[in-house]
């Protein structure tokens, strides 16, 4: 095997590969601060255990490892072959493949050592983030120079989204992380407050929702065996997502000494992005019409169409929250916990999931080992995730409550512990899907049985 291969859709392979492991790594680590939040003394004398250290290990592996590298490597295979020519520089990509986990793997070791910068979303220590950033600027050059040169003039909605993700984040991610600071990877006072949320929230909007989304414009009219309802909706949303998405960070900090017009804007967008969001679920939605029944014979189909629900719900909720009224009661409880859940895993995750179960037989020209494992994983992560939501958000609404009528922090939480030890057993479910996954992908690559030559191959196969 050579690290950097030149073979055609090998790195592809690898980042799906490498967004398996990582999903077992996360879910191992939310297993264990999930445990802490009931039984506080069950780990003891252990530092690198503490809750303080496993939950960023968690947030971490789940945000920067198994949902982009899954979309991403899904979108290595998609956007060439969509562009009908081979994805410039394989070499480059798998570079960034290797970087991006070493980037990933020092920070498993460094944030259990404690070696932290203490932002949310930004904790690594300097030296972890160089490689990650080099990651995204190879990965940026591979697939501007592959638009550059493809075959098919027409540049369908996907490659837009996938090629906007990497390009917003490679010039997001220096910002946020204040990386020409590099001791403290931060600013000073509130305004280092309104950057980190600004940052914080634009992870989710302009990295792992265009890479969703655009792996969900690729896949559902492919199952659909339908065109794509409306080329224009589909523009429409991305430059709308581009233009509303990047205010609204300021919602998190409507309680602090923060301009009030900035958390005007913040609240206003934050109602505005439902016109993104629905753009593009009227859009994909209307691609189904009439053929649902595809997706439930469809394994990676049901990830994605699951994954779109969540999106609603998540970009229902969200907008809602940030209203000043509701944060009365939601602010800095599980609430916003349970909130968080179904926008990575729900969302993102799921259909990072559905691309990679998509992708996989047309990157390596093997058909999955068994779609009822793939299956058996979508139900177990389903009644998880939805599980979480149910006890988290009930969790949240207890404690603010609680907190609205006067009551001191100490009296509420035993209000909340049964719902603690449910969200743990929950969690079991989602750590069985994830071996689950990972061993059915291993399963795929070593005894999938050959697919067809043609089968699969039109690049525009029900897009158009």
């Amino acid at each position: 095997m050579q690290l950097l291969s030149n073979e055609e859709h090998s790195a592809a392979r690898r980042f799906m590969i490498s967004s398996a492991v990582w999903l077992c790594v996360a879910t191992i680590f939310g297993l264990i601060s999930a445990i802490q939040l009931f039984a506080p003394d069950a780990i003891r004398n252990i530092p690198w255990l503490v809750f303080g250290r496993t939950r960023p290990v968690h947030t971490n592996s789940v945000l920067f490892g198994f949902v982009p590298m899954g979309l991403v490597g899904a979108g290595l295979y998609t956007v060439p072959t969509l562009l009908r020519t081979r994805l410039y520089g394989e070499r480059l990509a798998n570079l960034a493949m290797w970087l991006w986990n070493a980037a990933l793997l020092g920070a498993m070791l460094t944030l259990p050592a404690g070696q932290t910068q203490g932002r949310e979303y930004t904790e690594w220590i300097f030296p972890v983030k160089l490689p990650f950033f080099a990651s995204l600027l190879l990965l940026l050059y591979s697939m501007v120079n592959t638009v550059l040169r493809r075959h098919e003039k027409v540049l369908y909605a996907s490659v837009w989204y996938l090629t906007g993700a990497v390009l917003w984040t490679a010039m997001l991610y220096p910002l946020g992380n204040v990386m020409w600071h590099p001791r403290t990877g931060a600013l000073t006072g509130t305004v280092d407050a309104i950057w980190a949320w600004w940052y914080g929230h634009n992870i989710f909007g302009l990295f792992l929702t265009p890479l969703a989304i655009g792996m969900a414009y690729y896949i559902i009219p492919r199952i659909a065996r339908a065109p794509l309802y409306s080329h224009t909706l589909s523009l429409i949303g991305f430059w709308t997502l581009l233009a509303i998405y990047t205010h609204i960070g300021t919602h998190h900090l409507l309680q602090a000494p923060v301009p009030t017009w900035l958390k005007t804007i913040s609240v206003v967008d934050s109602i505005a992005m439902l016109v993104p969001v629905l753009t593009a679920l009227v859009n994909l939605w209307l691609t189904t019409k009439g053929r649902l029944g595809n997706f439930t014979q469809s394994a990676s189909g049901k990830f994605v169409f699951t994954g779109l629900v969540w999106y609603l719900i998540t970009c229902v909720q969200g907008p809602m929250q940030s209203l000043p009224s509701v944060q009365t009661y939601t602010h800095f409880n599980n609430w916003v916990i349970g909130h968080a859940h179904i926008a990575t895993l729900g969302f993102s995750g799921f259909i990072s999931l559905g691309a990679v179960w998509y992708v996989l037989p047309l990157a390596t020209k093997r058909r999955l080992y068994s779609e009822n494992l793939v299956n058996l994983q979508f139900w177990l992560i389903l009644v998880g995730i939805t599980g979480f939501f149910v006890v988290l958000t009930t969790a949240g609404l207890i404690q603010g409550a609680s907190w609205f009528n006067g009551d001191t922090v100490y009296k509420a939480l035993p209000l909340i512990g049964p719902y603690m030890g449910l969200r743990a057993m929950f969690g079991l479910l989602i750590i069985t899907g994830a071996f689950v996954g990972l061993y059915a992908m291993i399963m795929t690559l070593r005894r999938g049985s050959a697919l067809p030559q043609d089968e699969g191959n039109t690049p525009s196969e029900g897009l158009t």
